[in-house]
């Protein structure tokens, strides 16, 4: 990590050096550059001008979150710190909304506000991490992506939100690959409270770039253009059910999915926590937890006329007409048979003996055979 920051360092410097002239600038930046996720950046955010000086510890929205009490990882810890009145972000129901994710502030079109001015690079305007490895946003490539979230909670009191009460509205794929990065809101998307609703981005990294880290950003939102009134389901529990070759699962299993609206994840900390898989093998928004990329169009009371409890053997949910047209999460199907563990027959987790390569090979299968997959889903009502 500390090679990433060098090298980040020496090409930001430049830049960024004559915006401040106070003493002891290389430390400071050297601080500020050292810890390189991305955050979610709109000035309705919580936190939107925290800087590492606010807290007596780094709390930039950027900073990971782990191993930490409630009140230190819920909403980043910074409810004290909200938007000021009138600042929100829209969610237009049926369309994208484009939000901007970087490692700074000073990479998005808020770097008035930001301590370093503008980083953005003229050459590539869409860097989340500008002058950076894809290592500094916790990627070693496209191939490498786990995707993330954004969730809403139907409160307009920030403080009144418990994590039960967020539902994941849109996940992408490919985030955090670019600086704009939009999520599509679902057609049917009720609207919110007076006031608006209480949303949030959600995002987990790939294993094979980082440690064991959360990253969650609240901001108010609003739901424009609703159509419709049937009101978001009470989410439940992800449950890991697609193909996941590092734990010898070969096959996806669609009837231990979790249909419908689904939580995000809380994973990694001391308090709070609904997701307790182990250090190798992080809850990712995709295919693996029945996230398809997109808006979720079945998060509603009235998606499903009958959902089954997940279990290997039981039967699948019966759409409702109204969402007739949401696709199936999940399809079955035989993959060929692999050797993706040691001579033992043993998943890598926890044996620091495997190579590298060979893990890293076998968790990209997985994935481009989950992308494969995605392009060969039916209609559900096309299945029956």
């Amino acid at each position: 990590m500390l090679a990433i920051a060098f090298l980040a360092l020496t090409a930001v410097l430049p830049r960024v050096s004559g915006h401040s002239g106070e003493h002891g600038f290389l430390s400071r930046t050297m601080s500020l550059i050292a810890k390189l996720p991305t955050a979610f950046w709109h000035p309705s955010m919580f936190g939107f001008n925290v800087t590492d000086k606010t807290f007596p510890y780094d709390n930039r929205p950027v900073t990971p979150i782990k191993n930490m009490n409630f009140t230190e990882w819920w909403f980043h810890n910074h409810l004290d710190y909200p938007p000021n009145p009138g600042d929100i972000f829209e969610l237009p129901a049926g369309k994208p909304a484009t939000a901007q994710i970087a490692c700074n502030k000073g990479a998005t079109d808020f770097f008035a506000s930001s301590e370093g001015g503008d980083i953005r690079d003229p050459n590539n305007m869409d860097d989340p991490c500008p002058h950076s490895p894809t290592t500094a946003y916790h990627t070693n490539g496209f191939d490498d992506l786990e995707g993330c979230a954004l969730a809403i909670a139907y409160k307009n009191d920030a403080r009144a939100v418990q994590p039960e009460d967020f539902t994941v509205f849109s996940v992408n794929h490919t985030c955090v690959w670019t600086r704009h990065t939009d999520f599509q809101v679902p057609a049917r998307m009720p609207p919110c409270p007076e006031g608006g609703c209480i949303c949030a981005f959600f995002w987990i990294h790939s294993p094979l770039s980082g440690g064991e880290e959360n990253y969650m950003n609240g901001f108010r939102c609003n739901v424009t253009g609703s159509t419709s009134n049937a009101p978001v389901a009470q989410s439940k529990l992800p449950r890991r059910c697609g193909i996941d070759l590092p734990n010898k699962k070969l096959q996806d299993v669609p009837a231990n999915c979790t249909y419908g609206a689904k939580q995000p994840f809380y994973w990694f900390n001391n308090e709070r926590n609904n997701m307790f898989e182990g250090t190798y093998s992080p809850p990712v928004y995709n295919d693996l937890y029945n996230f398809i990329d997109g808006a979720q169009e079945d998060i509603f009371v009235d998606s499903y006329t009958h959902i089954p409890d997940p279990a290997p053997n039981a039967a699948l949910p019966n759409l409702a007409h109204v969402a007739a047209n949401v696709p199936l999460p999940t399809i079955n199907i035989t993959v060929p048979q692999v050797a993706p563990f040691g001579a033992d027959g043993e998943s890598y987790v926890g044996k620091p003996n495997m190579g590298e390569s060979h893990v890293t090979a076998n968790i990209r299968l997985r994935r481009r055979m989950n992308r494969n997959r995605m392009h060969r889903r039916v209609k559900r009502s096309n299945m029956w």
